[in-house]
């Protein structure tokens, strides 16, 4: 997903964690790198708007004062930072540390740790730090240094009254900043589960407080999901919200954990969404969210809603209208994609306006290619001058080509592309098999995929080509051979299991077993429409009526897809619902009125529409 601005910024600002000391806890210490010092846990800049950070407490420094270095100390510390230098931090961390204990200097005793820190002694360097907080007790510094190496050194235990006071010395208002850092480095502890414990201990005042209940919930939660507890998550992003409505914190969470599995994650983004406050980022990443667990339709919804508070962004517009796109409403997509292109000045980041346009553009042109405006279409195309991205403009040249019967020119065209790596070759290979699929030339695509089977024999994507065209030839033992060997090469492929699933139940042979293989492919896509529609169809052909209807009515809702549409109104059809099944291939036809799915199924039942 997406983070909002402000969340980037809070994980940009998080304080470096000590890994180097954190391995010497359990094993024996690496060659010493070169110095760092690490960030104690402070505050990060807040975003624009919040208020400014309140200045350092007096107790924090030792107040301004001559000197009280005698040159005796000076020569200590210069022979320290030599010794340090020259590869002796050891024997310098001595001399530094020794010279701090006798100035009560924070600056000398910070130096101290920094050193123990380059030898890789996490001990070393607590023992320097609890000095420095014995010689100067006031110092929040030091206490913030002890609390960063206790993390680093997975003494997570010994740190719940540190953190305890380092949370209370922090004005409220700066808080939330806080709990994301503090969530950020206990979630690098090797006992989550402890981790969790020690810093819902610490924050327990500041659960109880609205100002500041949302974000140290938060914190908890996300330590409980690092955790593996992931119902315990969602009750802390619950309560967390409970305790301030307003916080993005509990929502931010809750959108990590959405899944049908977790029901009730879902409601907590909603609500948060729902204020007034809400940030538009957050409606963004939910967005993303939905279209990656295949639910366009709610995706367009929230989207449409976004676009209508802040018409200003541009990213929302530019997935609406691909959505858009997807759904067959192209003008609306047209329109959303063109208010994407005014407003993609306003992105920041060079590479991402840069992808964005080149994706619009690509999107543009599929729209006007659908309308037969191939002049239009190739203009699109031509606008598109990233050298990253001129393979697929030129794809899609070549396909604007075959559409005008020009399939030579076309495949020429595909083949004059650059080849500079393995991937482009492939991409090459399959951009012109496409086109032969396209133009129905079944037999050469075919041919084609044969010999790339023959030079790369456990290509998975290539095998898939190959059994569909096997089957659109009709060499249905062929087609099964080959899925059944892409199962074998990866378990995991869920199209492999539907496709052959619902080649048996389309040609309604070995039902049960094309049952089991689409529901195997419905639990590694869950929400993928197009698997449940193959599930829909192979109740169908077991005569369960009223199952099919429903899973094919939620496939479609989801996505209003022509072939989804075909088969859920032949279902109604079949069951009576004649006048319904006749709305629903209209609805279809609408969207693509050519498509082989729906014709088939209109000419089998002799409907005209």
């Amino acid at each position: 997903m997406t983070l909002s601005p402000r969340r980037s910024r809070l994980a940009a600002a998080a304080f470096s964690a000590l890994i180097a000391i954190a391995a010497q806890a359990q094993t024996d210490p690496p060659p010493p790198a070169a110095p760092t010092s690490p960030a104690p846990l402070i505050e990060p800049s807040p975003p624009p708007g919040a208020p400014a950070a309140a200045p350092e407490s007096k107790d924090d420094k030792t107040p301004a004062q001559p000197s009280a270095m005698t040159a005796e100390m000076f020569y200590e510390v210069l022979v320290g930072e030599l010794t340090a230098r020259s590869g002796e931090p050891g024997d310098g961390f001595a001399l530094l540390l020794d010279a701090a204990r006798k100035a009560r200097d924070g600056k000398l005793f910070q130096r101290a740790v920094e050193v123990a820190l380059q030898a890789r002694s996490g001990d070393a360097a607590l023992t320097a730090v609890r000095a420095w907080k014995e010689a100067i007790p006031q110092s929040r510094e030091a206490r913030r240094f002890e609390l960063q190496i206790l993390i680093a050194l997975n003494r997570i235990g010994e740190t719940t009254e540190l953190l305890r006071a380092e949370v209370a010395a922090t004005p409220e208002v700066e808080r939330p900043f806080l709990m994301a850092l503090i969530a950020r480095n206990y979630g690098r502890a090797t006992d989550k589960k402890l981790a969790a414990s020690v810093v819902e201990q610490a924050l327990s005042d500041d659960l109880k407080k609205p100002g500041t209940g949302g974000a140290a919930w938060a914190a908890v939660g996300r330590l409980r999901l690092a955790a593996g507890d992931s119902s315990g998550a969602l009750e802390a992003a619950r309560q967390g919200q409970e305790m301030d409505p307003s916080s993005e914190g509990p929502a931010l969470l809750a959108l990590e954990l959405i899944d049908p599995a977790q029901p009730l994650a879902e409601p907590i983004v909603k609500r948060y969404l729902a204020s007034p406050k809400a940030l538009p980022e957050m409606s963004m990443a939910y967005a993303r969210v939905l279209v990656e667990g295949h639910r366009y339709a709610d995706a367009s919804e929230t989207l449409s809603a976004l676009t209508t508070s802040h018409p200003e962004l541009a990213e929302p517009w530019l997935l609406l209208g691909s959505l858009q796109g997807q759904a067959r409403q192209d003008a609306a997509a047209e329109a959303s994609l063109k208010r994407y292109l005014s407003l993609a000045s306003t992105q920041r980041d060079p590479e991402v306006r840069d992808r964005g346009q080149t994706q619009a553009y690509l999107l543009l042109s599929q729209l006007a290619e659908r309308r037969k405006d191939f002049t239009a279409a190739d203009s699109w195309l031509a606008r598109i001058d990233n050298p990253e991205d001129l393979f697929a403009a030129q794809a899609r040249r070549a396909a604007l080509l075959a559409r005008q019967g020009k399939m030579p020119q076309a495949r020429e065209l595909v083949r004059s592309l650059p080849e500079r790596t393995p991937d482009e070759k492939k991409l090459k290979f399959q951009a012109e098999v496409q086109l032969l699929r396209d133009a129905k030339q079944y037999q050469a695509a075919y041919d084609m995929l044969v010999q790339a089977e023959l030079a790369t024999p456990n290509d998975p994507d290539l095998i898939y080509d190959q059994a569909m065209m096997a089957e659109k030839l009709n060499r249905l033992d062929e087609m099964e051979r080959l899925l059944r060997r892409l199962i074998e090469l990866k378990p995991d492929n869920q199209n492999a299991y539907n496709a052959l699933g619902y080649s048996f139940a389309d040609r309604k042979v070995r039902l049960d077993e094309a049952r089991t293989l689409i529901q195997k492919a419905v639990q590694l896509a869950p929400e993928d429409p197009f698997i449940a529609d193959s599930l829909g169809w192979v109740e169908f052909r077991l005569g369960n009526m009223p199952e099919a209807t429903r899973i094919l009515e939620t496939a479609y809702k989801s996505r209003p897809d022509p072939e989804i549409g075909a088969h859920l109104g032949e279902v109604l059809w079949t069951a009576g619902e004649r006048e319904r099944a006749i709305s629903i291939w209209k609805e279809a036809s609408l969207v693509d009125a050519n498509n082989e799915t729906l014709q088939e199924t209109l000419k089998r039942l002799r409907v005209k529409l």
